[in-house]
């Protein structure tokens, strides 16, 4: 591959994707960073809202309910508040037609789906309370599990997510 400097830069054969392991012109290459993940959903304000209270998140400024696309798009991100990791965030756009998801039967797929993990057992209580309370159903308990205690729920428009206690 050749780059606007006319440095070169090594492609794994197999993939035909650069490696990543030769800089271009002496610098270290430059990765694209992952912004948010976005939902499509057929009721934006309702989705954005669970999961902004599930996670205590905010919306991101310009991107909430006083927004003149609020109906059509919003974004939450974490908060900027030392807690949480910074330029996490998920947005949601509005969309016609979403298939629930039927997993783990197979019919209609997941598609995708999020991890969240809490520190404690009383952490995923609590954070299982207030899923349930929000509106999210609950697919699979195994909070009392051993090694990694989890529940996965889907949200009120259907995706699966996870809550799962990590300790590393």
């Amino acid at each position: 591959m050749r780059d606007e400097d006319d440095s070169t830069q090594s492609v794994d054969a197999d993939a035909g994707a650069p490696t990543g392991d030769i800089p271009i012109g002496g610098r270290p290459p430059a990765f694209p960073r992952l912004r948010s993940t976005v939902f499509d959903t057929r009721d934006v304000p309702a989705l954005a809202e669970f999961y902004r209270q599930l996670l205590g998140w905010e919306y991101a400024p310009g991107n909430g309910p006083d927004d003149e696309e609020a109906d059509e798009w919003r974004i939450i991100r974490s908060p900027l508040d030392g807690r949480h990791p910074r330029g996490q965030m998920l947005a949601f756009q509005h969309a016609d037609q979403v298939p629930r998801s039927t997993w783990p039967d197979p019919e209609v797929p997941q598609q995708l789906h999020l991890d969240f993990t809490v520190e404690t057992v009383a952490q995923l209580r609590e954070s299982h309370e207030r899923a349930l309370a929000l509106g999210a159903t609950l697919i699979r308990d195994e909070s009392d599990h051993p090694v990694e205690p989890i529940c996965v729920y889907a949200d009120p428009a259907g995706h699966p997510f996870c809550i799962f206690v990590m300790t590393w």
